[in-house]
């Protein structure tokens, strides 16, 4: 039991299918590969002698998987929160940068210049994700003072989440490391966040 504030291990999900082709997913329902499966698996038997409080994940396939797997050793099934989802990525989810390249040249080139604020056509910018999911992340640390709580959630999701709790302008949200299946640890005392650890991978 955390003392006071809260003590949250942000994940995200597990390796997905289709990884491997580098696609942007954003809100494509895709779900975990065999490697994502044994990801989570590992993160699970780390975190088991963990108390949690409360098991968080997005509505996604990907994410709510890697939450029932981290929360098998605990009893506890995820909680879903949409808002927790990851950035919708519009018209170029499903496509590969290179695909993109051919066909949207110039906003490809925008998007890279201007990671921080550049929305995805047809989707969202960073500060619209940022503004569904900051809310909902801070109402779960409100409600679970004084504990350790897990959230399952996404590459470009939790990216903005660590951002905002240390800080960080959204232009460097490509800088946060979070590869599938990796932990962050992030405490909150107070009104002040801390960065315990940032993208531990699973030993899998």
């Amino acid at each position: 039991m955390v003392a006071s504030g809260a003590l949250i291990y942000l994940f995200r999900h597990g390796e997905v299918v289709l990884a491997e082709t580098r696609r942007f997913i954003g809100h494509l329902d895709v779900p975990l590969s065999p490697l994502g499966e044994r990801q989570s698996a590992a993160q699970a038997a780390r975190l088991a002698s963990v108390k949690l409080g409360a098991l968080f994940t997005s509505d996604l396939t990907r994410a709510r998987r890697t939450g029932e797997i981290i929360g098998g050793p605990h009893g506890l099934r995820p909680t879903v929160v949409p808002e927790l989802r990851e950035m919708a990525m519009g018209r170029w989810e499903g496509l590969t940068a290179a695909q993109i390249q051919r066909t949207e040249p110039e906003k490809f080139a925008e998007w890279m210049s201007n990671v921080g604020e550049f929305p995805f056509p047809d989707g969202e910018s960073v500060p619209d994700l940022e503004a569904r999911a900051w809310p909902a992340f801070e109402s779960i640390v409100d409600a679970h003072a004084g504990q350790a709580i897990a959230i399952v959630a996404h590459g470009g999701t939790n990216r903005a989440l660590i951002c905002r709790t240390l800080g960080l302008s959204a232009r460097r949200l490509l800088a946060v490391g979070q590869d599938y299946g990796a932990l962050t640890i992030l405490e909150r005392v107070g009104a002040r966040w801390r960065l315990l650890r940032l993208n531990e991978r699973p030993m899998a």
